[in-house]
C-alpha cells in the first residue's frame, strides 16, 4: 500500500471551523455497500436497531494550549506550550515554540498562578514540571489554558471561550485528552433521548486522544509508518455489556475511531472483549480483521491520514472513495467540527 492510495482533493471551503448548532443538526452520510443516504445526526436512531449498542469515549479534553513568558536577565521571550501527556514523575511532555528560546532550568510564567520549569529537551519536545499539582493544577490550567484546536482550525482562527464547550463531548468525564473524540461532538440531549427511546444502549470506554493523532504520515510505504501510543481503559462493566449485546445479536457501534481503535486493540481472537487497560498503538489498515465493531460513526478525515486508512479497512478502499466523492460533491463539512458518516459494511 502506498500513501497516495489514500489521497483525495478537498476544497478548503469544506473545512469546518465551527460546529453545527444544535449539535445534532450536523449532516450524516449513511453508507452501506449498496447505498448512500443523506441524513442528519438527529436521524441516527432510524438507522440503528433496538438492541444495538453505541460505544462512547468518555475522555475529557484539557485546555492544553498555554501562552507565557520566560525571563532571562533583562530579556523576555514569549513561549507557547501545548501539553502532550503526563509523565510518571509528574512532569509533562509538551511541544514548545520557540523551543530554542527555552533552556533546561528556566521557568515559564503562564498566569493564573501557574508556572513551569523546563527540565529537558528531547526530540523536538520539552519536559515541563509545573509548580502546582492535583486540583490546584486543574483549576489554574482551566483559567490559563486554551483548547488545543487541531492545526487545520488553529491555522485559520484562534481558540476562544466558545471552544471550551464546543470541543468537549456532553459525557466527557476523565481528563487527559489533548484532542477531542470528534464524532461524539454531534450528540446532544435530544439525540441521546431519541436513541434511548429507540432501544439503543450505551457503554463508556476511555482513550485519551493524543496530539499524535494529527501527525502526518511521512513514508510512502504505509507499512513503515509508526503510530503514536495512547492510554486507554475498558472496564469490566463495559466489557460485559458489549459481550452481552453481541451474544444477544445486537450490533456494536463505536462512535469515533478512538473508541474503535480501543475495542479492536483489546478484542480476543474469538470476538469477545475482556477488560483492558494500557497503551495502544494499533495501526488499522486494509486487510485488518475487525473482531468487535459492526458499524462506525465517524467524521470525514484528512487525505493521506491513518484515519483514512482505518475507514478504508472497514468499508473497503473503493467504497470509501465513493463515500468521500459523494461527501465532497454534496458539500459535507470536513474534519473535527464537520459533519459525520455512519459506515455500515454489512448493510
Amino acid at each position: 500500500m502506498k500513501l497516495s492510495d489514500f489521497d483525495f482533493d478537498l476544497p478548503e471551503a469544506l473545512i469546518a471551523t465551527r460546529p453545527a448548532r444544535p449539535r445534532s443538526s450536523a449532516r450524516l452520510l449513511v453508507a452501506t455497500p449498496d447505498a448512500l443516504t443523506d441524513a442528519h445526526a438527529i436521524d441516527l436512531p432510524s438507522f440503528l436497531n433496538p438492541g444495538d449498542r453505541l460505544v462512547l469515549n468518555d475522555t475529557r479534553v484539557i485546555p492544553a494550549r498555554l501562552s507565557g513568558t520566560r525571563q532571562r536577565g533583562e530579556a523576555t521571550a514569549r513561549i507557547e506550550a501545548t501539553l502532550l501527556e503526563p509523565q510518571p514523575d509528574g512532569s509533562w511532555s509538551a511541544l514548545v515554540k520557540p523551543l530554542r528560546k527555552l533552556r533546561p532550568g528556566e521557568t515559564v510564567i503562564f498566569g493564573a498562578g501557574l508556572s513551569a520549569e523546563c527540565l529537558s529537551h528531547n526530540d523536538g519536545a520539552a519536559r515541563l514540571r509545573f509548580n502546582l499539582s492535583g486540583e490546584d493544577f486543574d483549576g489554574a490550567l482551566a483559567q490559563a489554558g486554551a483548547m488545543p484546536l487541531p492545526p487545520y482550525i488553529a491555522g485559520r482562527r484562534a481558540a476562544d471561550a466558545q471552544d471550551h464547550e464546543d470541543y468537549q463531548t456532553i459525557w466527557a468525564r476523565r481528563s487527559g485528552a489533548v484532542a477531542a473524540p470528534t464524532a461524539s461532538l454531534h450528540f446532544d440531549d435530544a439525540l441521546m433521548a431519541a436513541l434511548a427511546a429507540r432501544g439503543i444502549t450505551f457503554s463508556h470506554v476511555t482513550l485519551h486522544v493524543g496530539a499524535g493523532t494529527f501527525l502526518p504520515v511521512k513514508v510512502d510505504d504505509v507499512s513503515q509508518h509508526r503510530m503514536h501510543s495512547e492510554w486507554g481503559e475498558i472496564t469490566a462493566e463495559a466489557a460485559a455489556e458489549i459481550n452481552a449485546t453481541r451474544a444477544a445479536g445486537g450490533r456494536i457501534v463505536p462512535v469515533g475511531t478512538t473508541a474503535m481503535r480501543l475495542i479492536e486493540t483489546a478484542a480476543a481472537p474469538d470476538g469477545t472483549l475482556p477488560p483492558w487497560q494500557g497503551d495502544t498503538d494499533i495501526f488499522i489498515t486494509p486487510g485488518h480483521r475487525f473482531r468487535i465493531s459492526d458499524a462506525l460513526m465517524t467524521n470525514f478525515h484528512l487525505p493521506k491520514s491513518t484515519l483514512m486508512m482505518l475507514v478504508s479497512a472497514f468499508m473497503g478502499s473503493e467504497r470509501i472513495r465513493q463515500v468521500y466523492a459523494h461527501a465532497i460533491a454534496s458539500e459535507y463539512r470536513f474534519f473535527s467540527y464537520g459533519d459525520a458518516s455512519l459506515l455500515l459494511p454489512r448493510g
